[in-house]
């Protein structure tokens, strides 16, 4: 293989490999031999199929796998020879007027990863906000678990219902022109009034209705609701009244927890506390993390890679974007996402460099994950997919380096963020959860190089919640939620009957919004991994090596 390296400026690097004829057609008389003895051929004995014949039937077919062999190869010399550690993965392609059996001309191109400067991690002075778990937090959580449970009363019959009451009705919703619309029909729907739980009107009409009667609810649906023909539209809903209850005296005692499949209302007051502990002590780490980060970008400025910051841009902005289609006015959101787009690249920037710096961190001082830990992640993740696809899932982790990585870095950039916070000096403040809540909040801008510039200060803070997200979190993967203790206490439940009626309900815009894919915090050592196989074909095809 002869290499010519044709562009070396800054990170970009390019080079022509030149395979020779004869160089792949050793690689199909190696096939060849490999093949034969499974071959089979009328008139033959199996395994006697003379080379000539082979070659004659298949060459083509083998000559175009040698040469993707080759190519392949040829790219793994090349970075291991030049000492490269490619950001992405290279481009590989194919020179024009390629035939089989010539001389094969190959173009290389990729983006390296700069030489990270010695990250400075000593000196770092970080303030542990601490919030002790109050009483009342306890109580108030135990209290919207007993309301939760409580139980309803059959009202008389000439009871008029008020604010608290259940009310169980059978209901047809029709437009403004009288014309019942698809999924506004229903029967025996439990409405908790004042619950806020249906489209704003519904239940205040309610009050006031005993059982039997029929009432007819003039509504108007939100401007934000799921089904755009009804959104901002007014409507009808004929209703007739099948029982009202009255709600019995909610306890926080034994017998609550015992509901909940718990020993004692101590052990169910000992999983909440231990829960709201959990969540403070996550609230805690954000603080802390946020911070940590904040000094690491101050501190270093070096150019980054402009394929990394494309790909982290993409993926913020496709969450952006997501999450703009479910405001009140998805294209006036759209219209301040437009005008921010040079904001969010730099948040792209600030997050790759803060990956490269854990990765160089990690690296220097011998953070890793286990054998042990990935096998827990592939586990982890795998039960993402329906059990026939697990298998497959395993295997393309298994085969994909890049993927792996990926799967990894949240939890390496989890374990270099604890070696530093074992490094750093810390001083502990007593805070409420209001306070440390509002610490974060105000932290809802980015860095960019040495000038902190906090985004959401220049505006009202309007944004959607993965707008703050890709704002706010610098490239750190989230911490998982604290799971909840007392759910997880619970007997398992059947899941609940689907709802007749969807369109009644009071539709809030809750989304899963894509969580921003784990940056590279080991971008080296995926770098280093071989590149996929290119498929060489003729007439300038192009492939991702």
């Amino acid at each position: 293989m002869q290499t010519v390296e044709t562009l070396n400026e800054g990170l970009k690097r390019a080079f022509t490999l030149t395979i020779t004829a004869k160089d792949i057609d050793a690689k199909v008389d190696v096939e060849l031999k490999r093949l034969a003895p499974q071959m089979k051929m009328p008139g033959f004995r199996p395994g006697k199929v003379p080379a000539n014949l082979i070659r004659k039937m298949h060459g083509p077919a083998l000559t175009q796998d040698a040469l993707n062999a080759a190519i392949q190869e040829s790219v793994q010399t090349l970075v291991a020879e030049k000492q490269l550690r490619p950001a992405m993965q290279p481009s590989v392609e194919l020179e024009d007027g390629y035939d089989l059996g010539k001389d094969a001309v190959v173009k290389v191109e990729m983006e390296v990863l700069p030489q990270v400067p010695a990250p400075a991690i000593d000196g770092i002075k970080l303030e542990r906000l601490t919030v002790p778990v109050a009483d009342d937090a306890v109580t108030e959580q135990l209290q919207k678990f007993a309301d939760q449970q409580k139980k309803w009363d059959d009202a008389a019959d000439d009871y008029v219902a008020k604010m608290g009451d259940l009310v169980t009705v059978d209901f047809v919703g029709k437009t403004a022109d009288g014309v019942a619309f698809e999924g506004g029909t229903g029967t025996d729907m439990g409405v908790e009034l004042g619950a806020g739980r249906l489209i704003p009107g519904f239940e205040d009409q309610l009050v006031g209705v005993k059982t039997g009667d029929d009432k007819v609810l003039n509504v108007t649906f939100p401007e934000e609701y799921q089904e755009k023909s009804l959104a901002g539209q007014p409507a009808t809903f004929d209703i007739t009244v099948k029982s009202v209850k009255t709600a019995g005296e909610s306890k926080i005692d034994e017998d609550l927890a015992k509901s909940l499949g718990l020993e004692s209302l101590e052990q169910l007051t000992g999983l909440l506390k231990g829960q709201i502990e959990q969540e403070h002590n996550g609230l805690t780490r954000t603080h802390m993390k946020r911070k940590l980060l904040d000094q690491l970008a101050e501190g270093h400025d070096f150019e980054v890679p402009p394929s990394m910051v494309e790909a982290e841009f993409n993926q913020i902005w496709s969450q952006l974007q997501h999450e703009a289609t479910h405001e009140a006015d998805p294209e006036a959101a759209m219209a301040e996402m437009e005008g921010e787009r040079d904001d969010y690249r730099k948040i792209a920037e600030r997050r790759v460099r803060l990956g490269l710096l854990l990765s160089e961190i990690g690296q220097a001082n011998g953070v890793e994950v286990s054998n042990q830990e990935m096998q827990r992640l592939l586990a982890q993740a795998a039960q993402q997919y329906p059990a026939e696809q697990r298998q497959q899932f395993m295997q393309y982790i298994q085969q994909e380096p890049m993927a792996a990585a990926q799967l990894r870095a949240p939890l390496y950039e989890d374990k270099v963020v604890d070696f530093l916070f074992e490094k750093a000096e810390i001083t502990d403040r007593e805070a409420t959860r209001e306070e440390l809540e509002a610490a974060i909040e105000s932290e809802d801008g980015f860095a960019s190089g040495t000038h902190t510039h906090d985004h959401d200060n220049h505006k009202p803070k309007k944004k959607a919640a993965a707008k703050k997200k890709a704002a706010s979190d610098e490239g750190v993967t989230e911490e998982a939620p604290a799971s909840d203790a007392a759910e997880e206490a619970k007997p398992a439940k059947k899941a609940p009957a689907k709802k007749k009626a969807a369109p009644v309900e009071a539709e809030t815009a809750v989304t899963e919004s894509s969580p921003v894919a784990a940056e590279n915090a080991e971008g080296a050592e995926a770098a280093d991994a071989p590149a996929k196989k290119p498929r060489a074909k003729k007439a300038a095809t192009k492939t991702e090596a």
